[in-house]
């Protein structure tokens, strides 16, 4: 099994969270914790199927809807039957480059410009990006809300119920009576709904993931997607790959044919295939020793916290490597605690403003526990030293 305490160097990778950490922060020489990938290598069988695909040597167009029961969707269902007891129709499967380019596509099929979007708050700063930048309007309720959830579906425009499932940044791991109450909403006002759960396999113990699909009904004019992908869980974003569920057939054919023809992208990586296919069959003992770690790496954070910061009331999330913090009982300035974090601590922490929620931060301990450690105790030390300054 995998060592997870291994340090390993990834500057000089390319790295959006160590190497283009200047482009954020404004400082290369930090000690990021920020955009939400892993310091940990992915699983050795993930890497031996992708060297044996590599010593092949053939790198051709292909096309992910083969291969029969050593294939892409045939690995997927096995994945839903055994990771989460649902049933899979492999004819209901879409593969796209990446979760937010099937968003993409999904706005621009069910919504048009200016259409509101609704979505949970605190915001995963990709949807806000999605929506915006094509046009829409984002329509955040406070997660838990549900009176505003109805009031902002009710809106004439409101086209749209974007989930994230489990939530990024909180963590939050939705009920399935919380899910059902969503898709009676939705169907109430005429919304669609666009359930994004790549953080799904990272759900902790004594929370269970309830994948959409077991909550909506396949079917002409079922307005419904569930997008996700192996890549978050099994740290191989930089491969892409991503693959979605479309509940109504004749939208999924269209899905399809944008992604084929309006996008060009008929031909998937065969590397995010090969990597999928291998976690999917033989990664989960790796994920669940991983999901172990994390654990007692969160569990760490609250310590700590709870030693430095006794103002501060945190409990780990249901869901992922994500640390979502409440400084606000500190009464500590957002812009003063991240001067603190890169001038004086050097290293880089999310502020809660990226997400809409000023006066949060959101720790990434996807990582090694030493590294976690040096950003849990650099937050504590300055927060402390802000709220001792009456700040």
């Amino acid at each position: 099994m995998d060592d997870f305490d291994a340090i390993r160097d990834r500057r000089g990778t390319w790295s959006v969270q160590w190497d283009g950490i200047a482009d954020r922060f404004g400082v290369s020489d930090l000690l990021p914790f920020t955009i939400s990938d892993m310091d940990f290598a992915s699983p050795p069988e993930v890497l031996d199927a992708l060297r044996a695909r590599i010593d092949h040597g053939v790198f051709g167009y292909t096309d992910w809807r083969l291969g029969g029961s050593g294939g892409f969707r045939e690995a997927v269902r096995h994945w839903y039957a055994t990771r989460f007891d649902t049933a899979i129709d492999i004819e209901s499967l879409v593969y796209a480059p990446s979760v937010l380019s099937q968003l993409s596509q999904l706005l621009q099929m069910w919504t048009g410009p200016g259409d509101g979007v609704v979505v949970h708050t605190p915001t995963y700063d990709g949807f806000r990006k999605a929506v915006t930048g094509l046009g829409r309007e984002l329509r955040g309720v406070p997660v838990g809300d549900t009176e505003a959830l109805e009031r902002e579906l009710a809106r004439p425009d409101s086209r749209m119920l974007l989930l994230c499932s489990p939530h990024n940044p909180t963590g939050r791991v939705w009920t399935e009576k919380e899910l059902t109450d969503f898709r009676e909403l939705a169907e109430r006002h005429g919304a669609t709904v666009v359930s994004d759960e790549i953080h799904a396999d990272l759900t902790a113990d004594g929370h269970r993931h309830v994948p959409w699909s077991r909550i909506a009904e396949p079917g002409p004019g079922r307005g419904w997607a569930l997008i996700t992908s192996g890549t978050k869980a099994f740290n191989f974003p930089a491969l892409s790959g991503s693959y979605g569920i479309i509940g109504d057939p004749d939208e999924r054919t269209e899905f399809l044919r944008r992604m084929e023809t309006a996008e060009g992208l008929a031909s998937p990586a065969v590397l995010s295939l090969t990597a999928h296919i291998a976690a999917y069959r033989h990664g989960a003992p790796w994920l669940d020793e991983l999901r172990r770690y994390v654990a007692g790496t969160m569990a760490m954070v609250g310590e700590r916290l709870r030693a430095g910061l006794p103002g501060v009331d945190w409990t780990p999330p249901q869901a992922g490597y994500l640390a979502w913090i409440d400084l606000r009982p500190l009464g500590i300035d957002e812009a003063r605690l991240q001067e603190e974090l890169v001038r004086r601590e050097k290293v880089a922490i999310m502020p809660g403003g990226t997400y809409g929620t000023p006066g949060f931060v959101r720790l990434n301990v996807g990582c090694p526990r030493a590294k976690a450690e040096r950003g849990v105790d650099a937050l504590v030390r300055a927060a402390a030293r802000l709220r001792t300054d009456g700040a």
